[in-house]
């Protein structure tokens, strides 16, 4: 019989799991602490690391966890491997939430590059003004091509040491419309991005589309081969059947 339900959040399919679950079911949501006034959810939240996967595997049988729901972001790639890790020591049922990720479609111009050390060499050396959409704790990697202007919009402050850096603070979802605007607005010549996957910031990629804009698009990290479900509709489902 399932116990208690361990979700590993921060991302906006676990609070969508979170909003639709059946009431009675015994939930605790997980958040890593990056940002520092994350939304209020309705179940009781825990933030904060576990200490890897020793710290996980003892959580998760300290506090009677019957099963863990991997909802992290698709780059949360640590995590992700430390929930299997810990699930498969202690025989707890895992299920990660894995959205889809971008496409190119007929119009795009992206270089797909394997990490953000390449993105950084893709941006080349005739200086240009560069979008980062990477999340402020990979900004810093920027300052090895000083050439550039760099713009960041997140949602806490970003202080890294990386020159000619213009940091905005702004929360999304931002519509394609909005987004055109911004980059225009910004002289905007190239975009960087994760692929993140998902409609919430999807709209930068179709605006830098019609803008004809270059895009270097960071490819996903690996994560571990575990059952997963592209969306929140799977995970009731398997919590349905648990």
């Amino acid at each position: 019989m399932l116990t208690r339900c361990l979700i590993l959040g921060g991302t906006g399919e676990a609070s969508a799991l979170v909003r639709a679950l059946p009431p009675g079911l015994d939930v605790i949501l997980s958040l890593a602490g990056r940002t520092q006034a994350p939304k209020a959810e309705p179940v009781p939240t825990r933030i904060g690391g576990f200490g890897g996967v020793e710290g996980l595997a003892a959580y998760l049988a300290q506090n009677r966890i019957g099963c863990v729901i991997d909802a992290t972001h698709p780059f949360a790639a640590r995590m992700s491997a430390h929930a299997w890790e810990a699930c498969t020591r202690t025989g707890t049922p895992l299920l990660a939430i894995r959205r889809p990720a971008w496409d190119p479609v007929p119009g795009d111009r992206w270089t797909v590059v394997p990490d953000m050390e390449a993105a950084v060499a893709a941006l080349g050396d005739t200086p240009r003004r560069v979008f980062l959409t990477v999340g402020r704790q990979e900004v810093g990697v920027f300052a090895n091509a000083p050439q550039h202007d760099y713009v960041v919009r997140s949602i806490e402050p970003v202080d890294l040491p990386v020159p000619r850096l213009t940091a905005l603070s702004a929360r999304g979802p931002f519509a394609e419309a909005d987004e055109g605007a911004f980059l225009s607005e910004q002289g905007i010549a190239v975009l960087v991005s994760k692929n993140s996957g998902g409609a919430a910031t999807y709209g930068k990629i179709a605006a830098a589309r019609a803008l004809g804009l270059p895009v270097v698009m960071v490819a996903r990290p690996e994560k571990p081969e575990c059952p997963s479900v592209p969306e929140v509709a799977g995970a009731l489902v398997w919590l349905a059947a648990l």
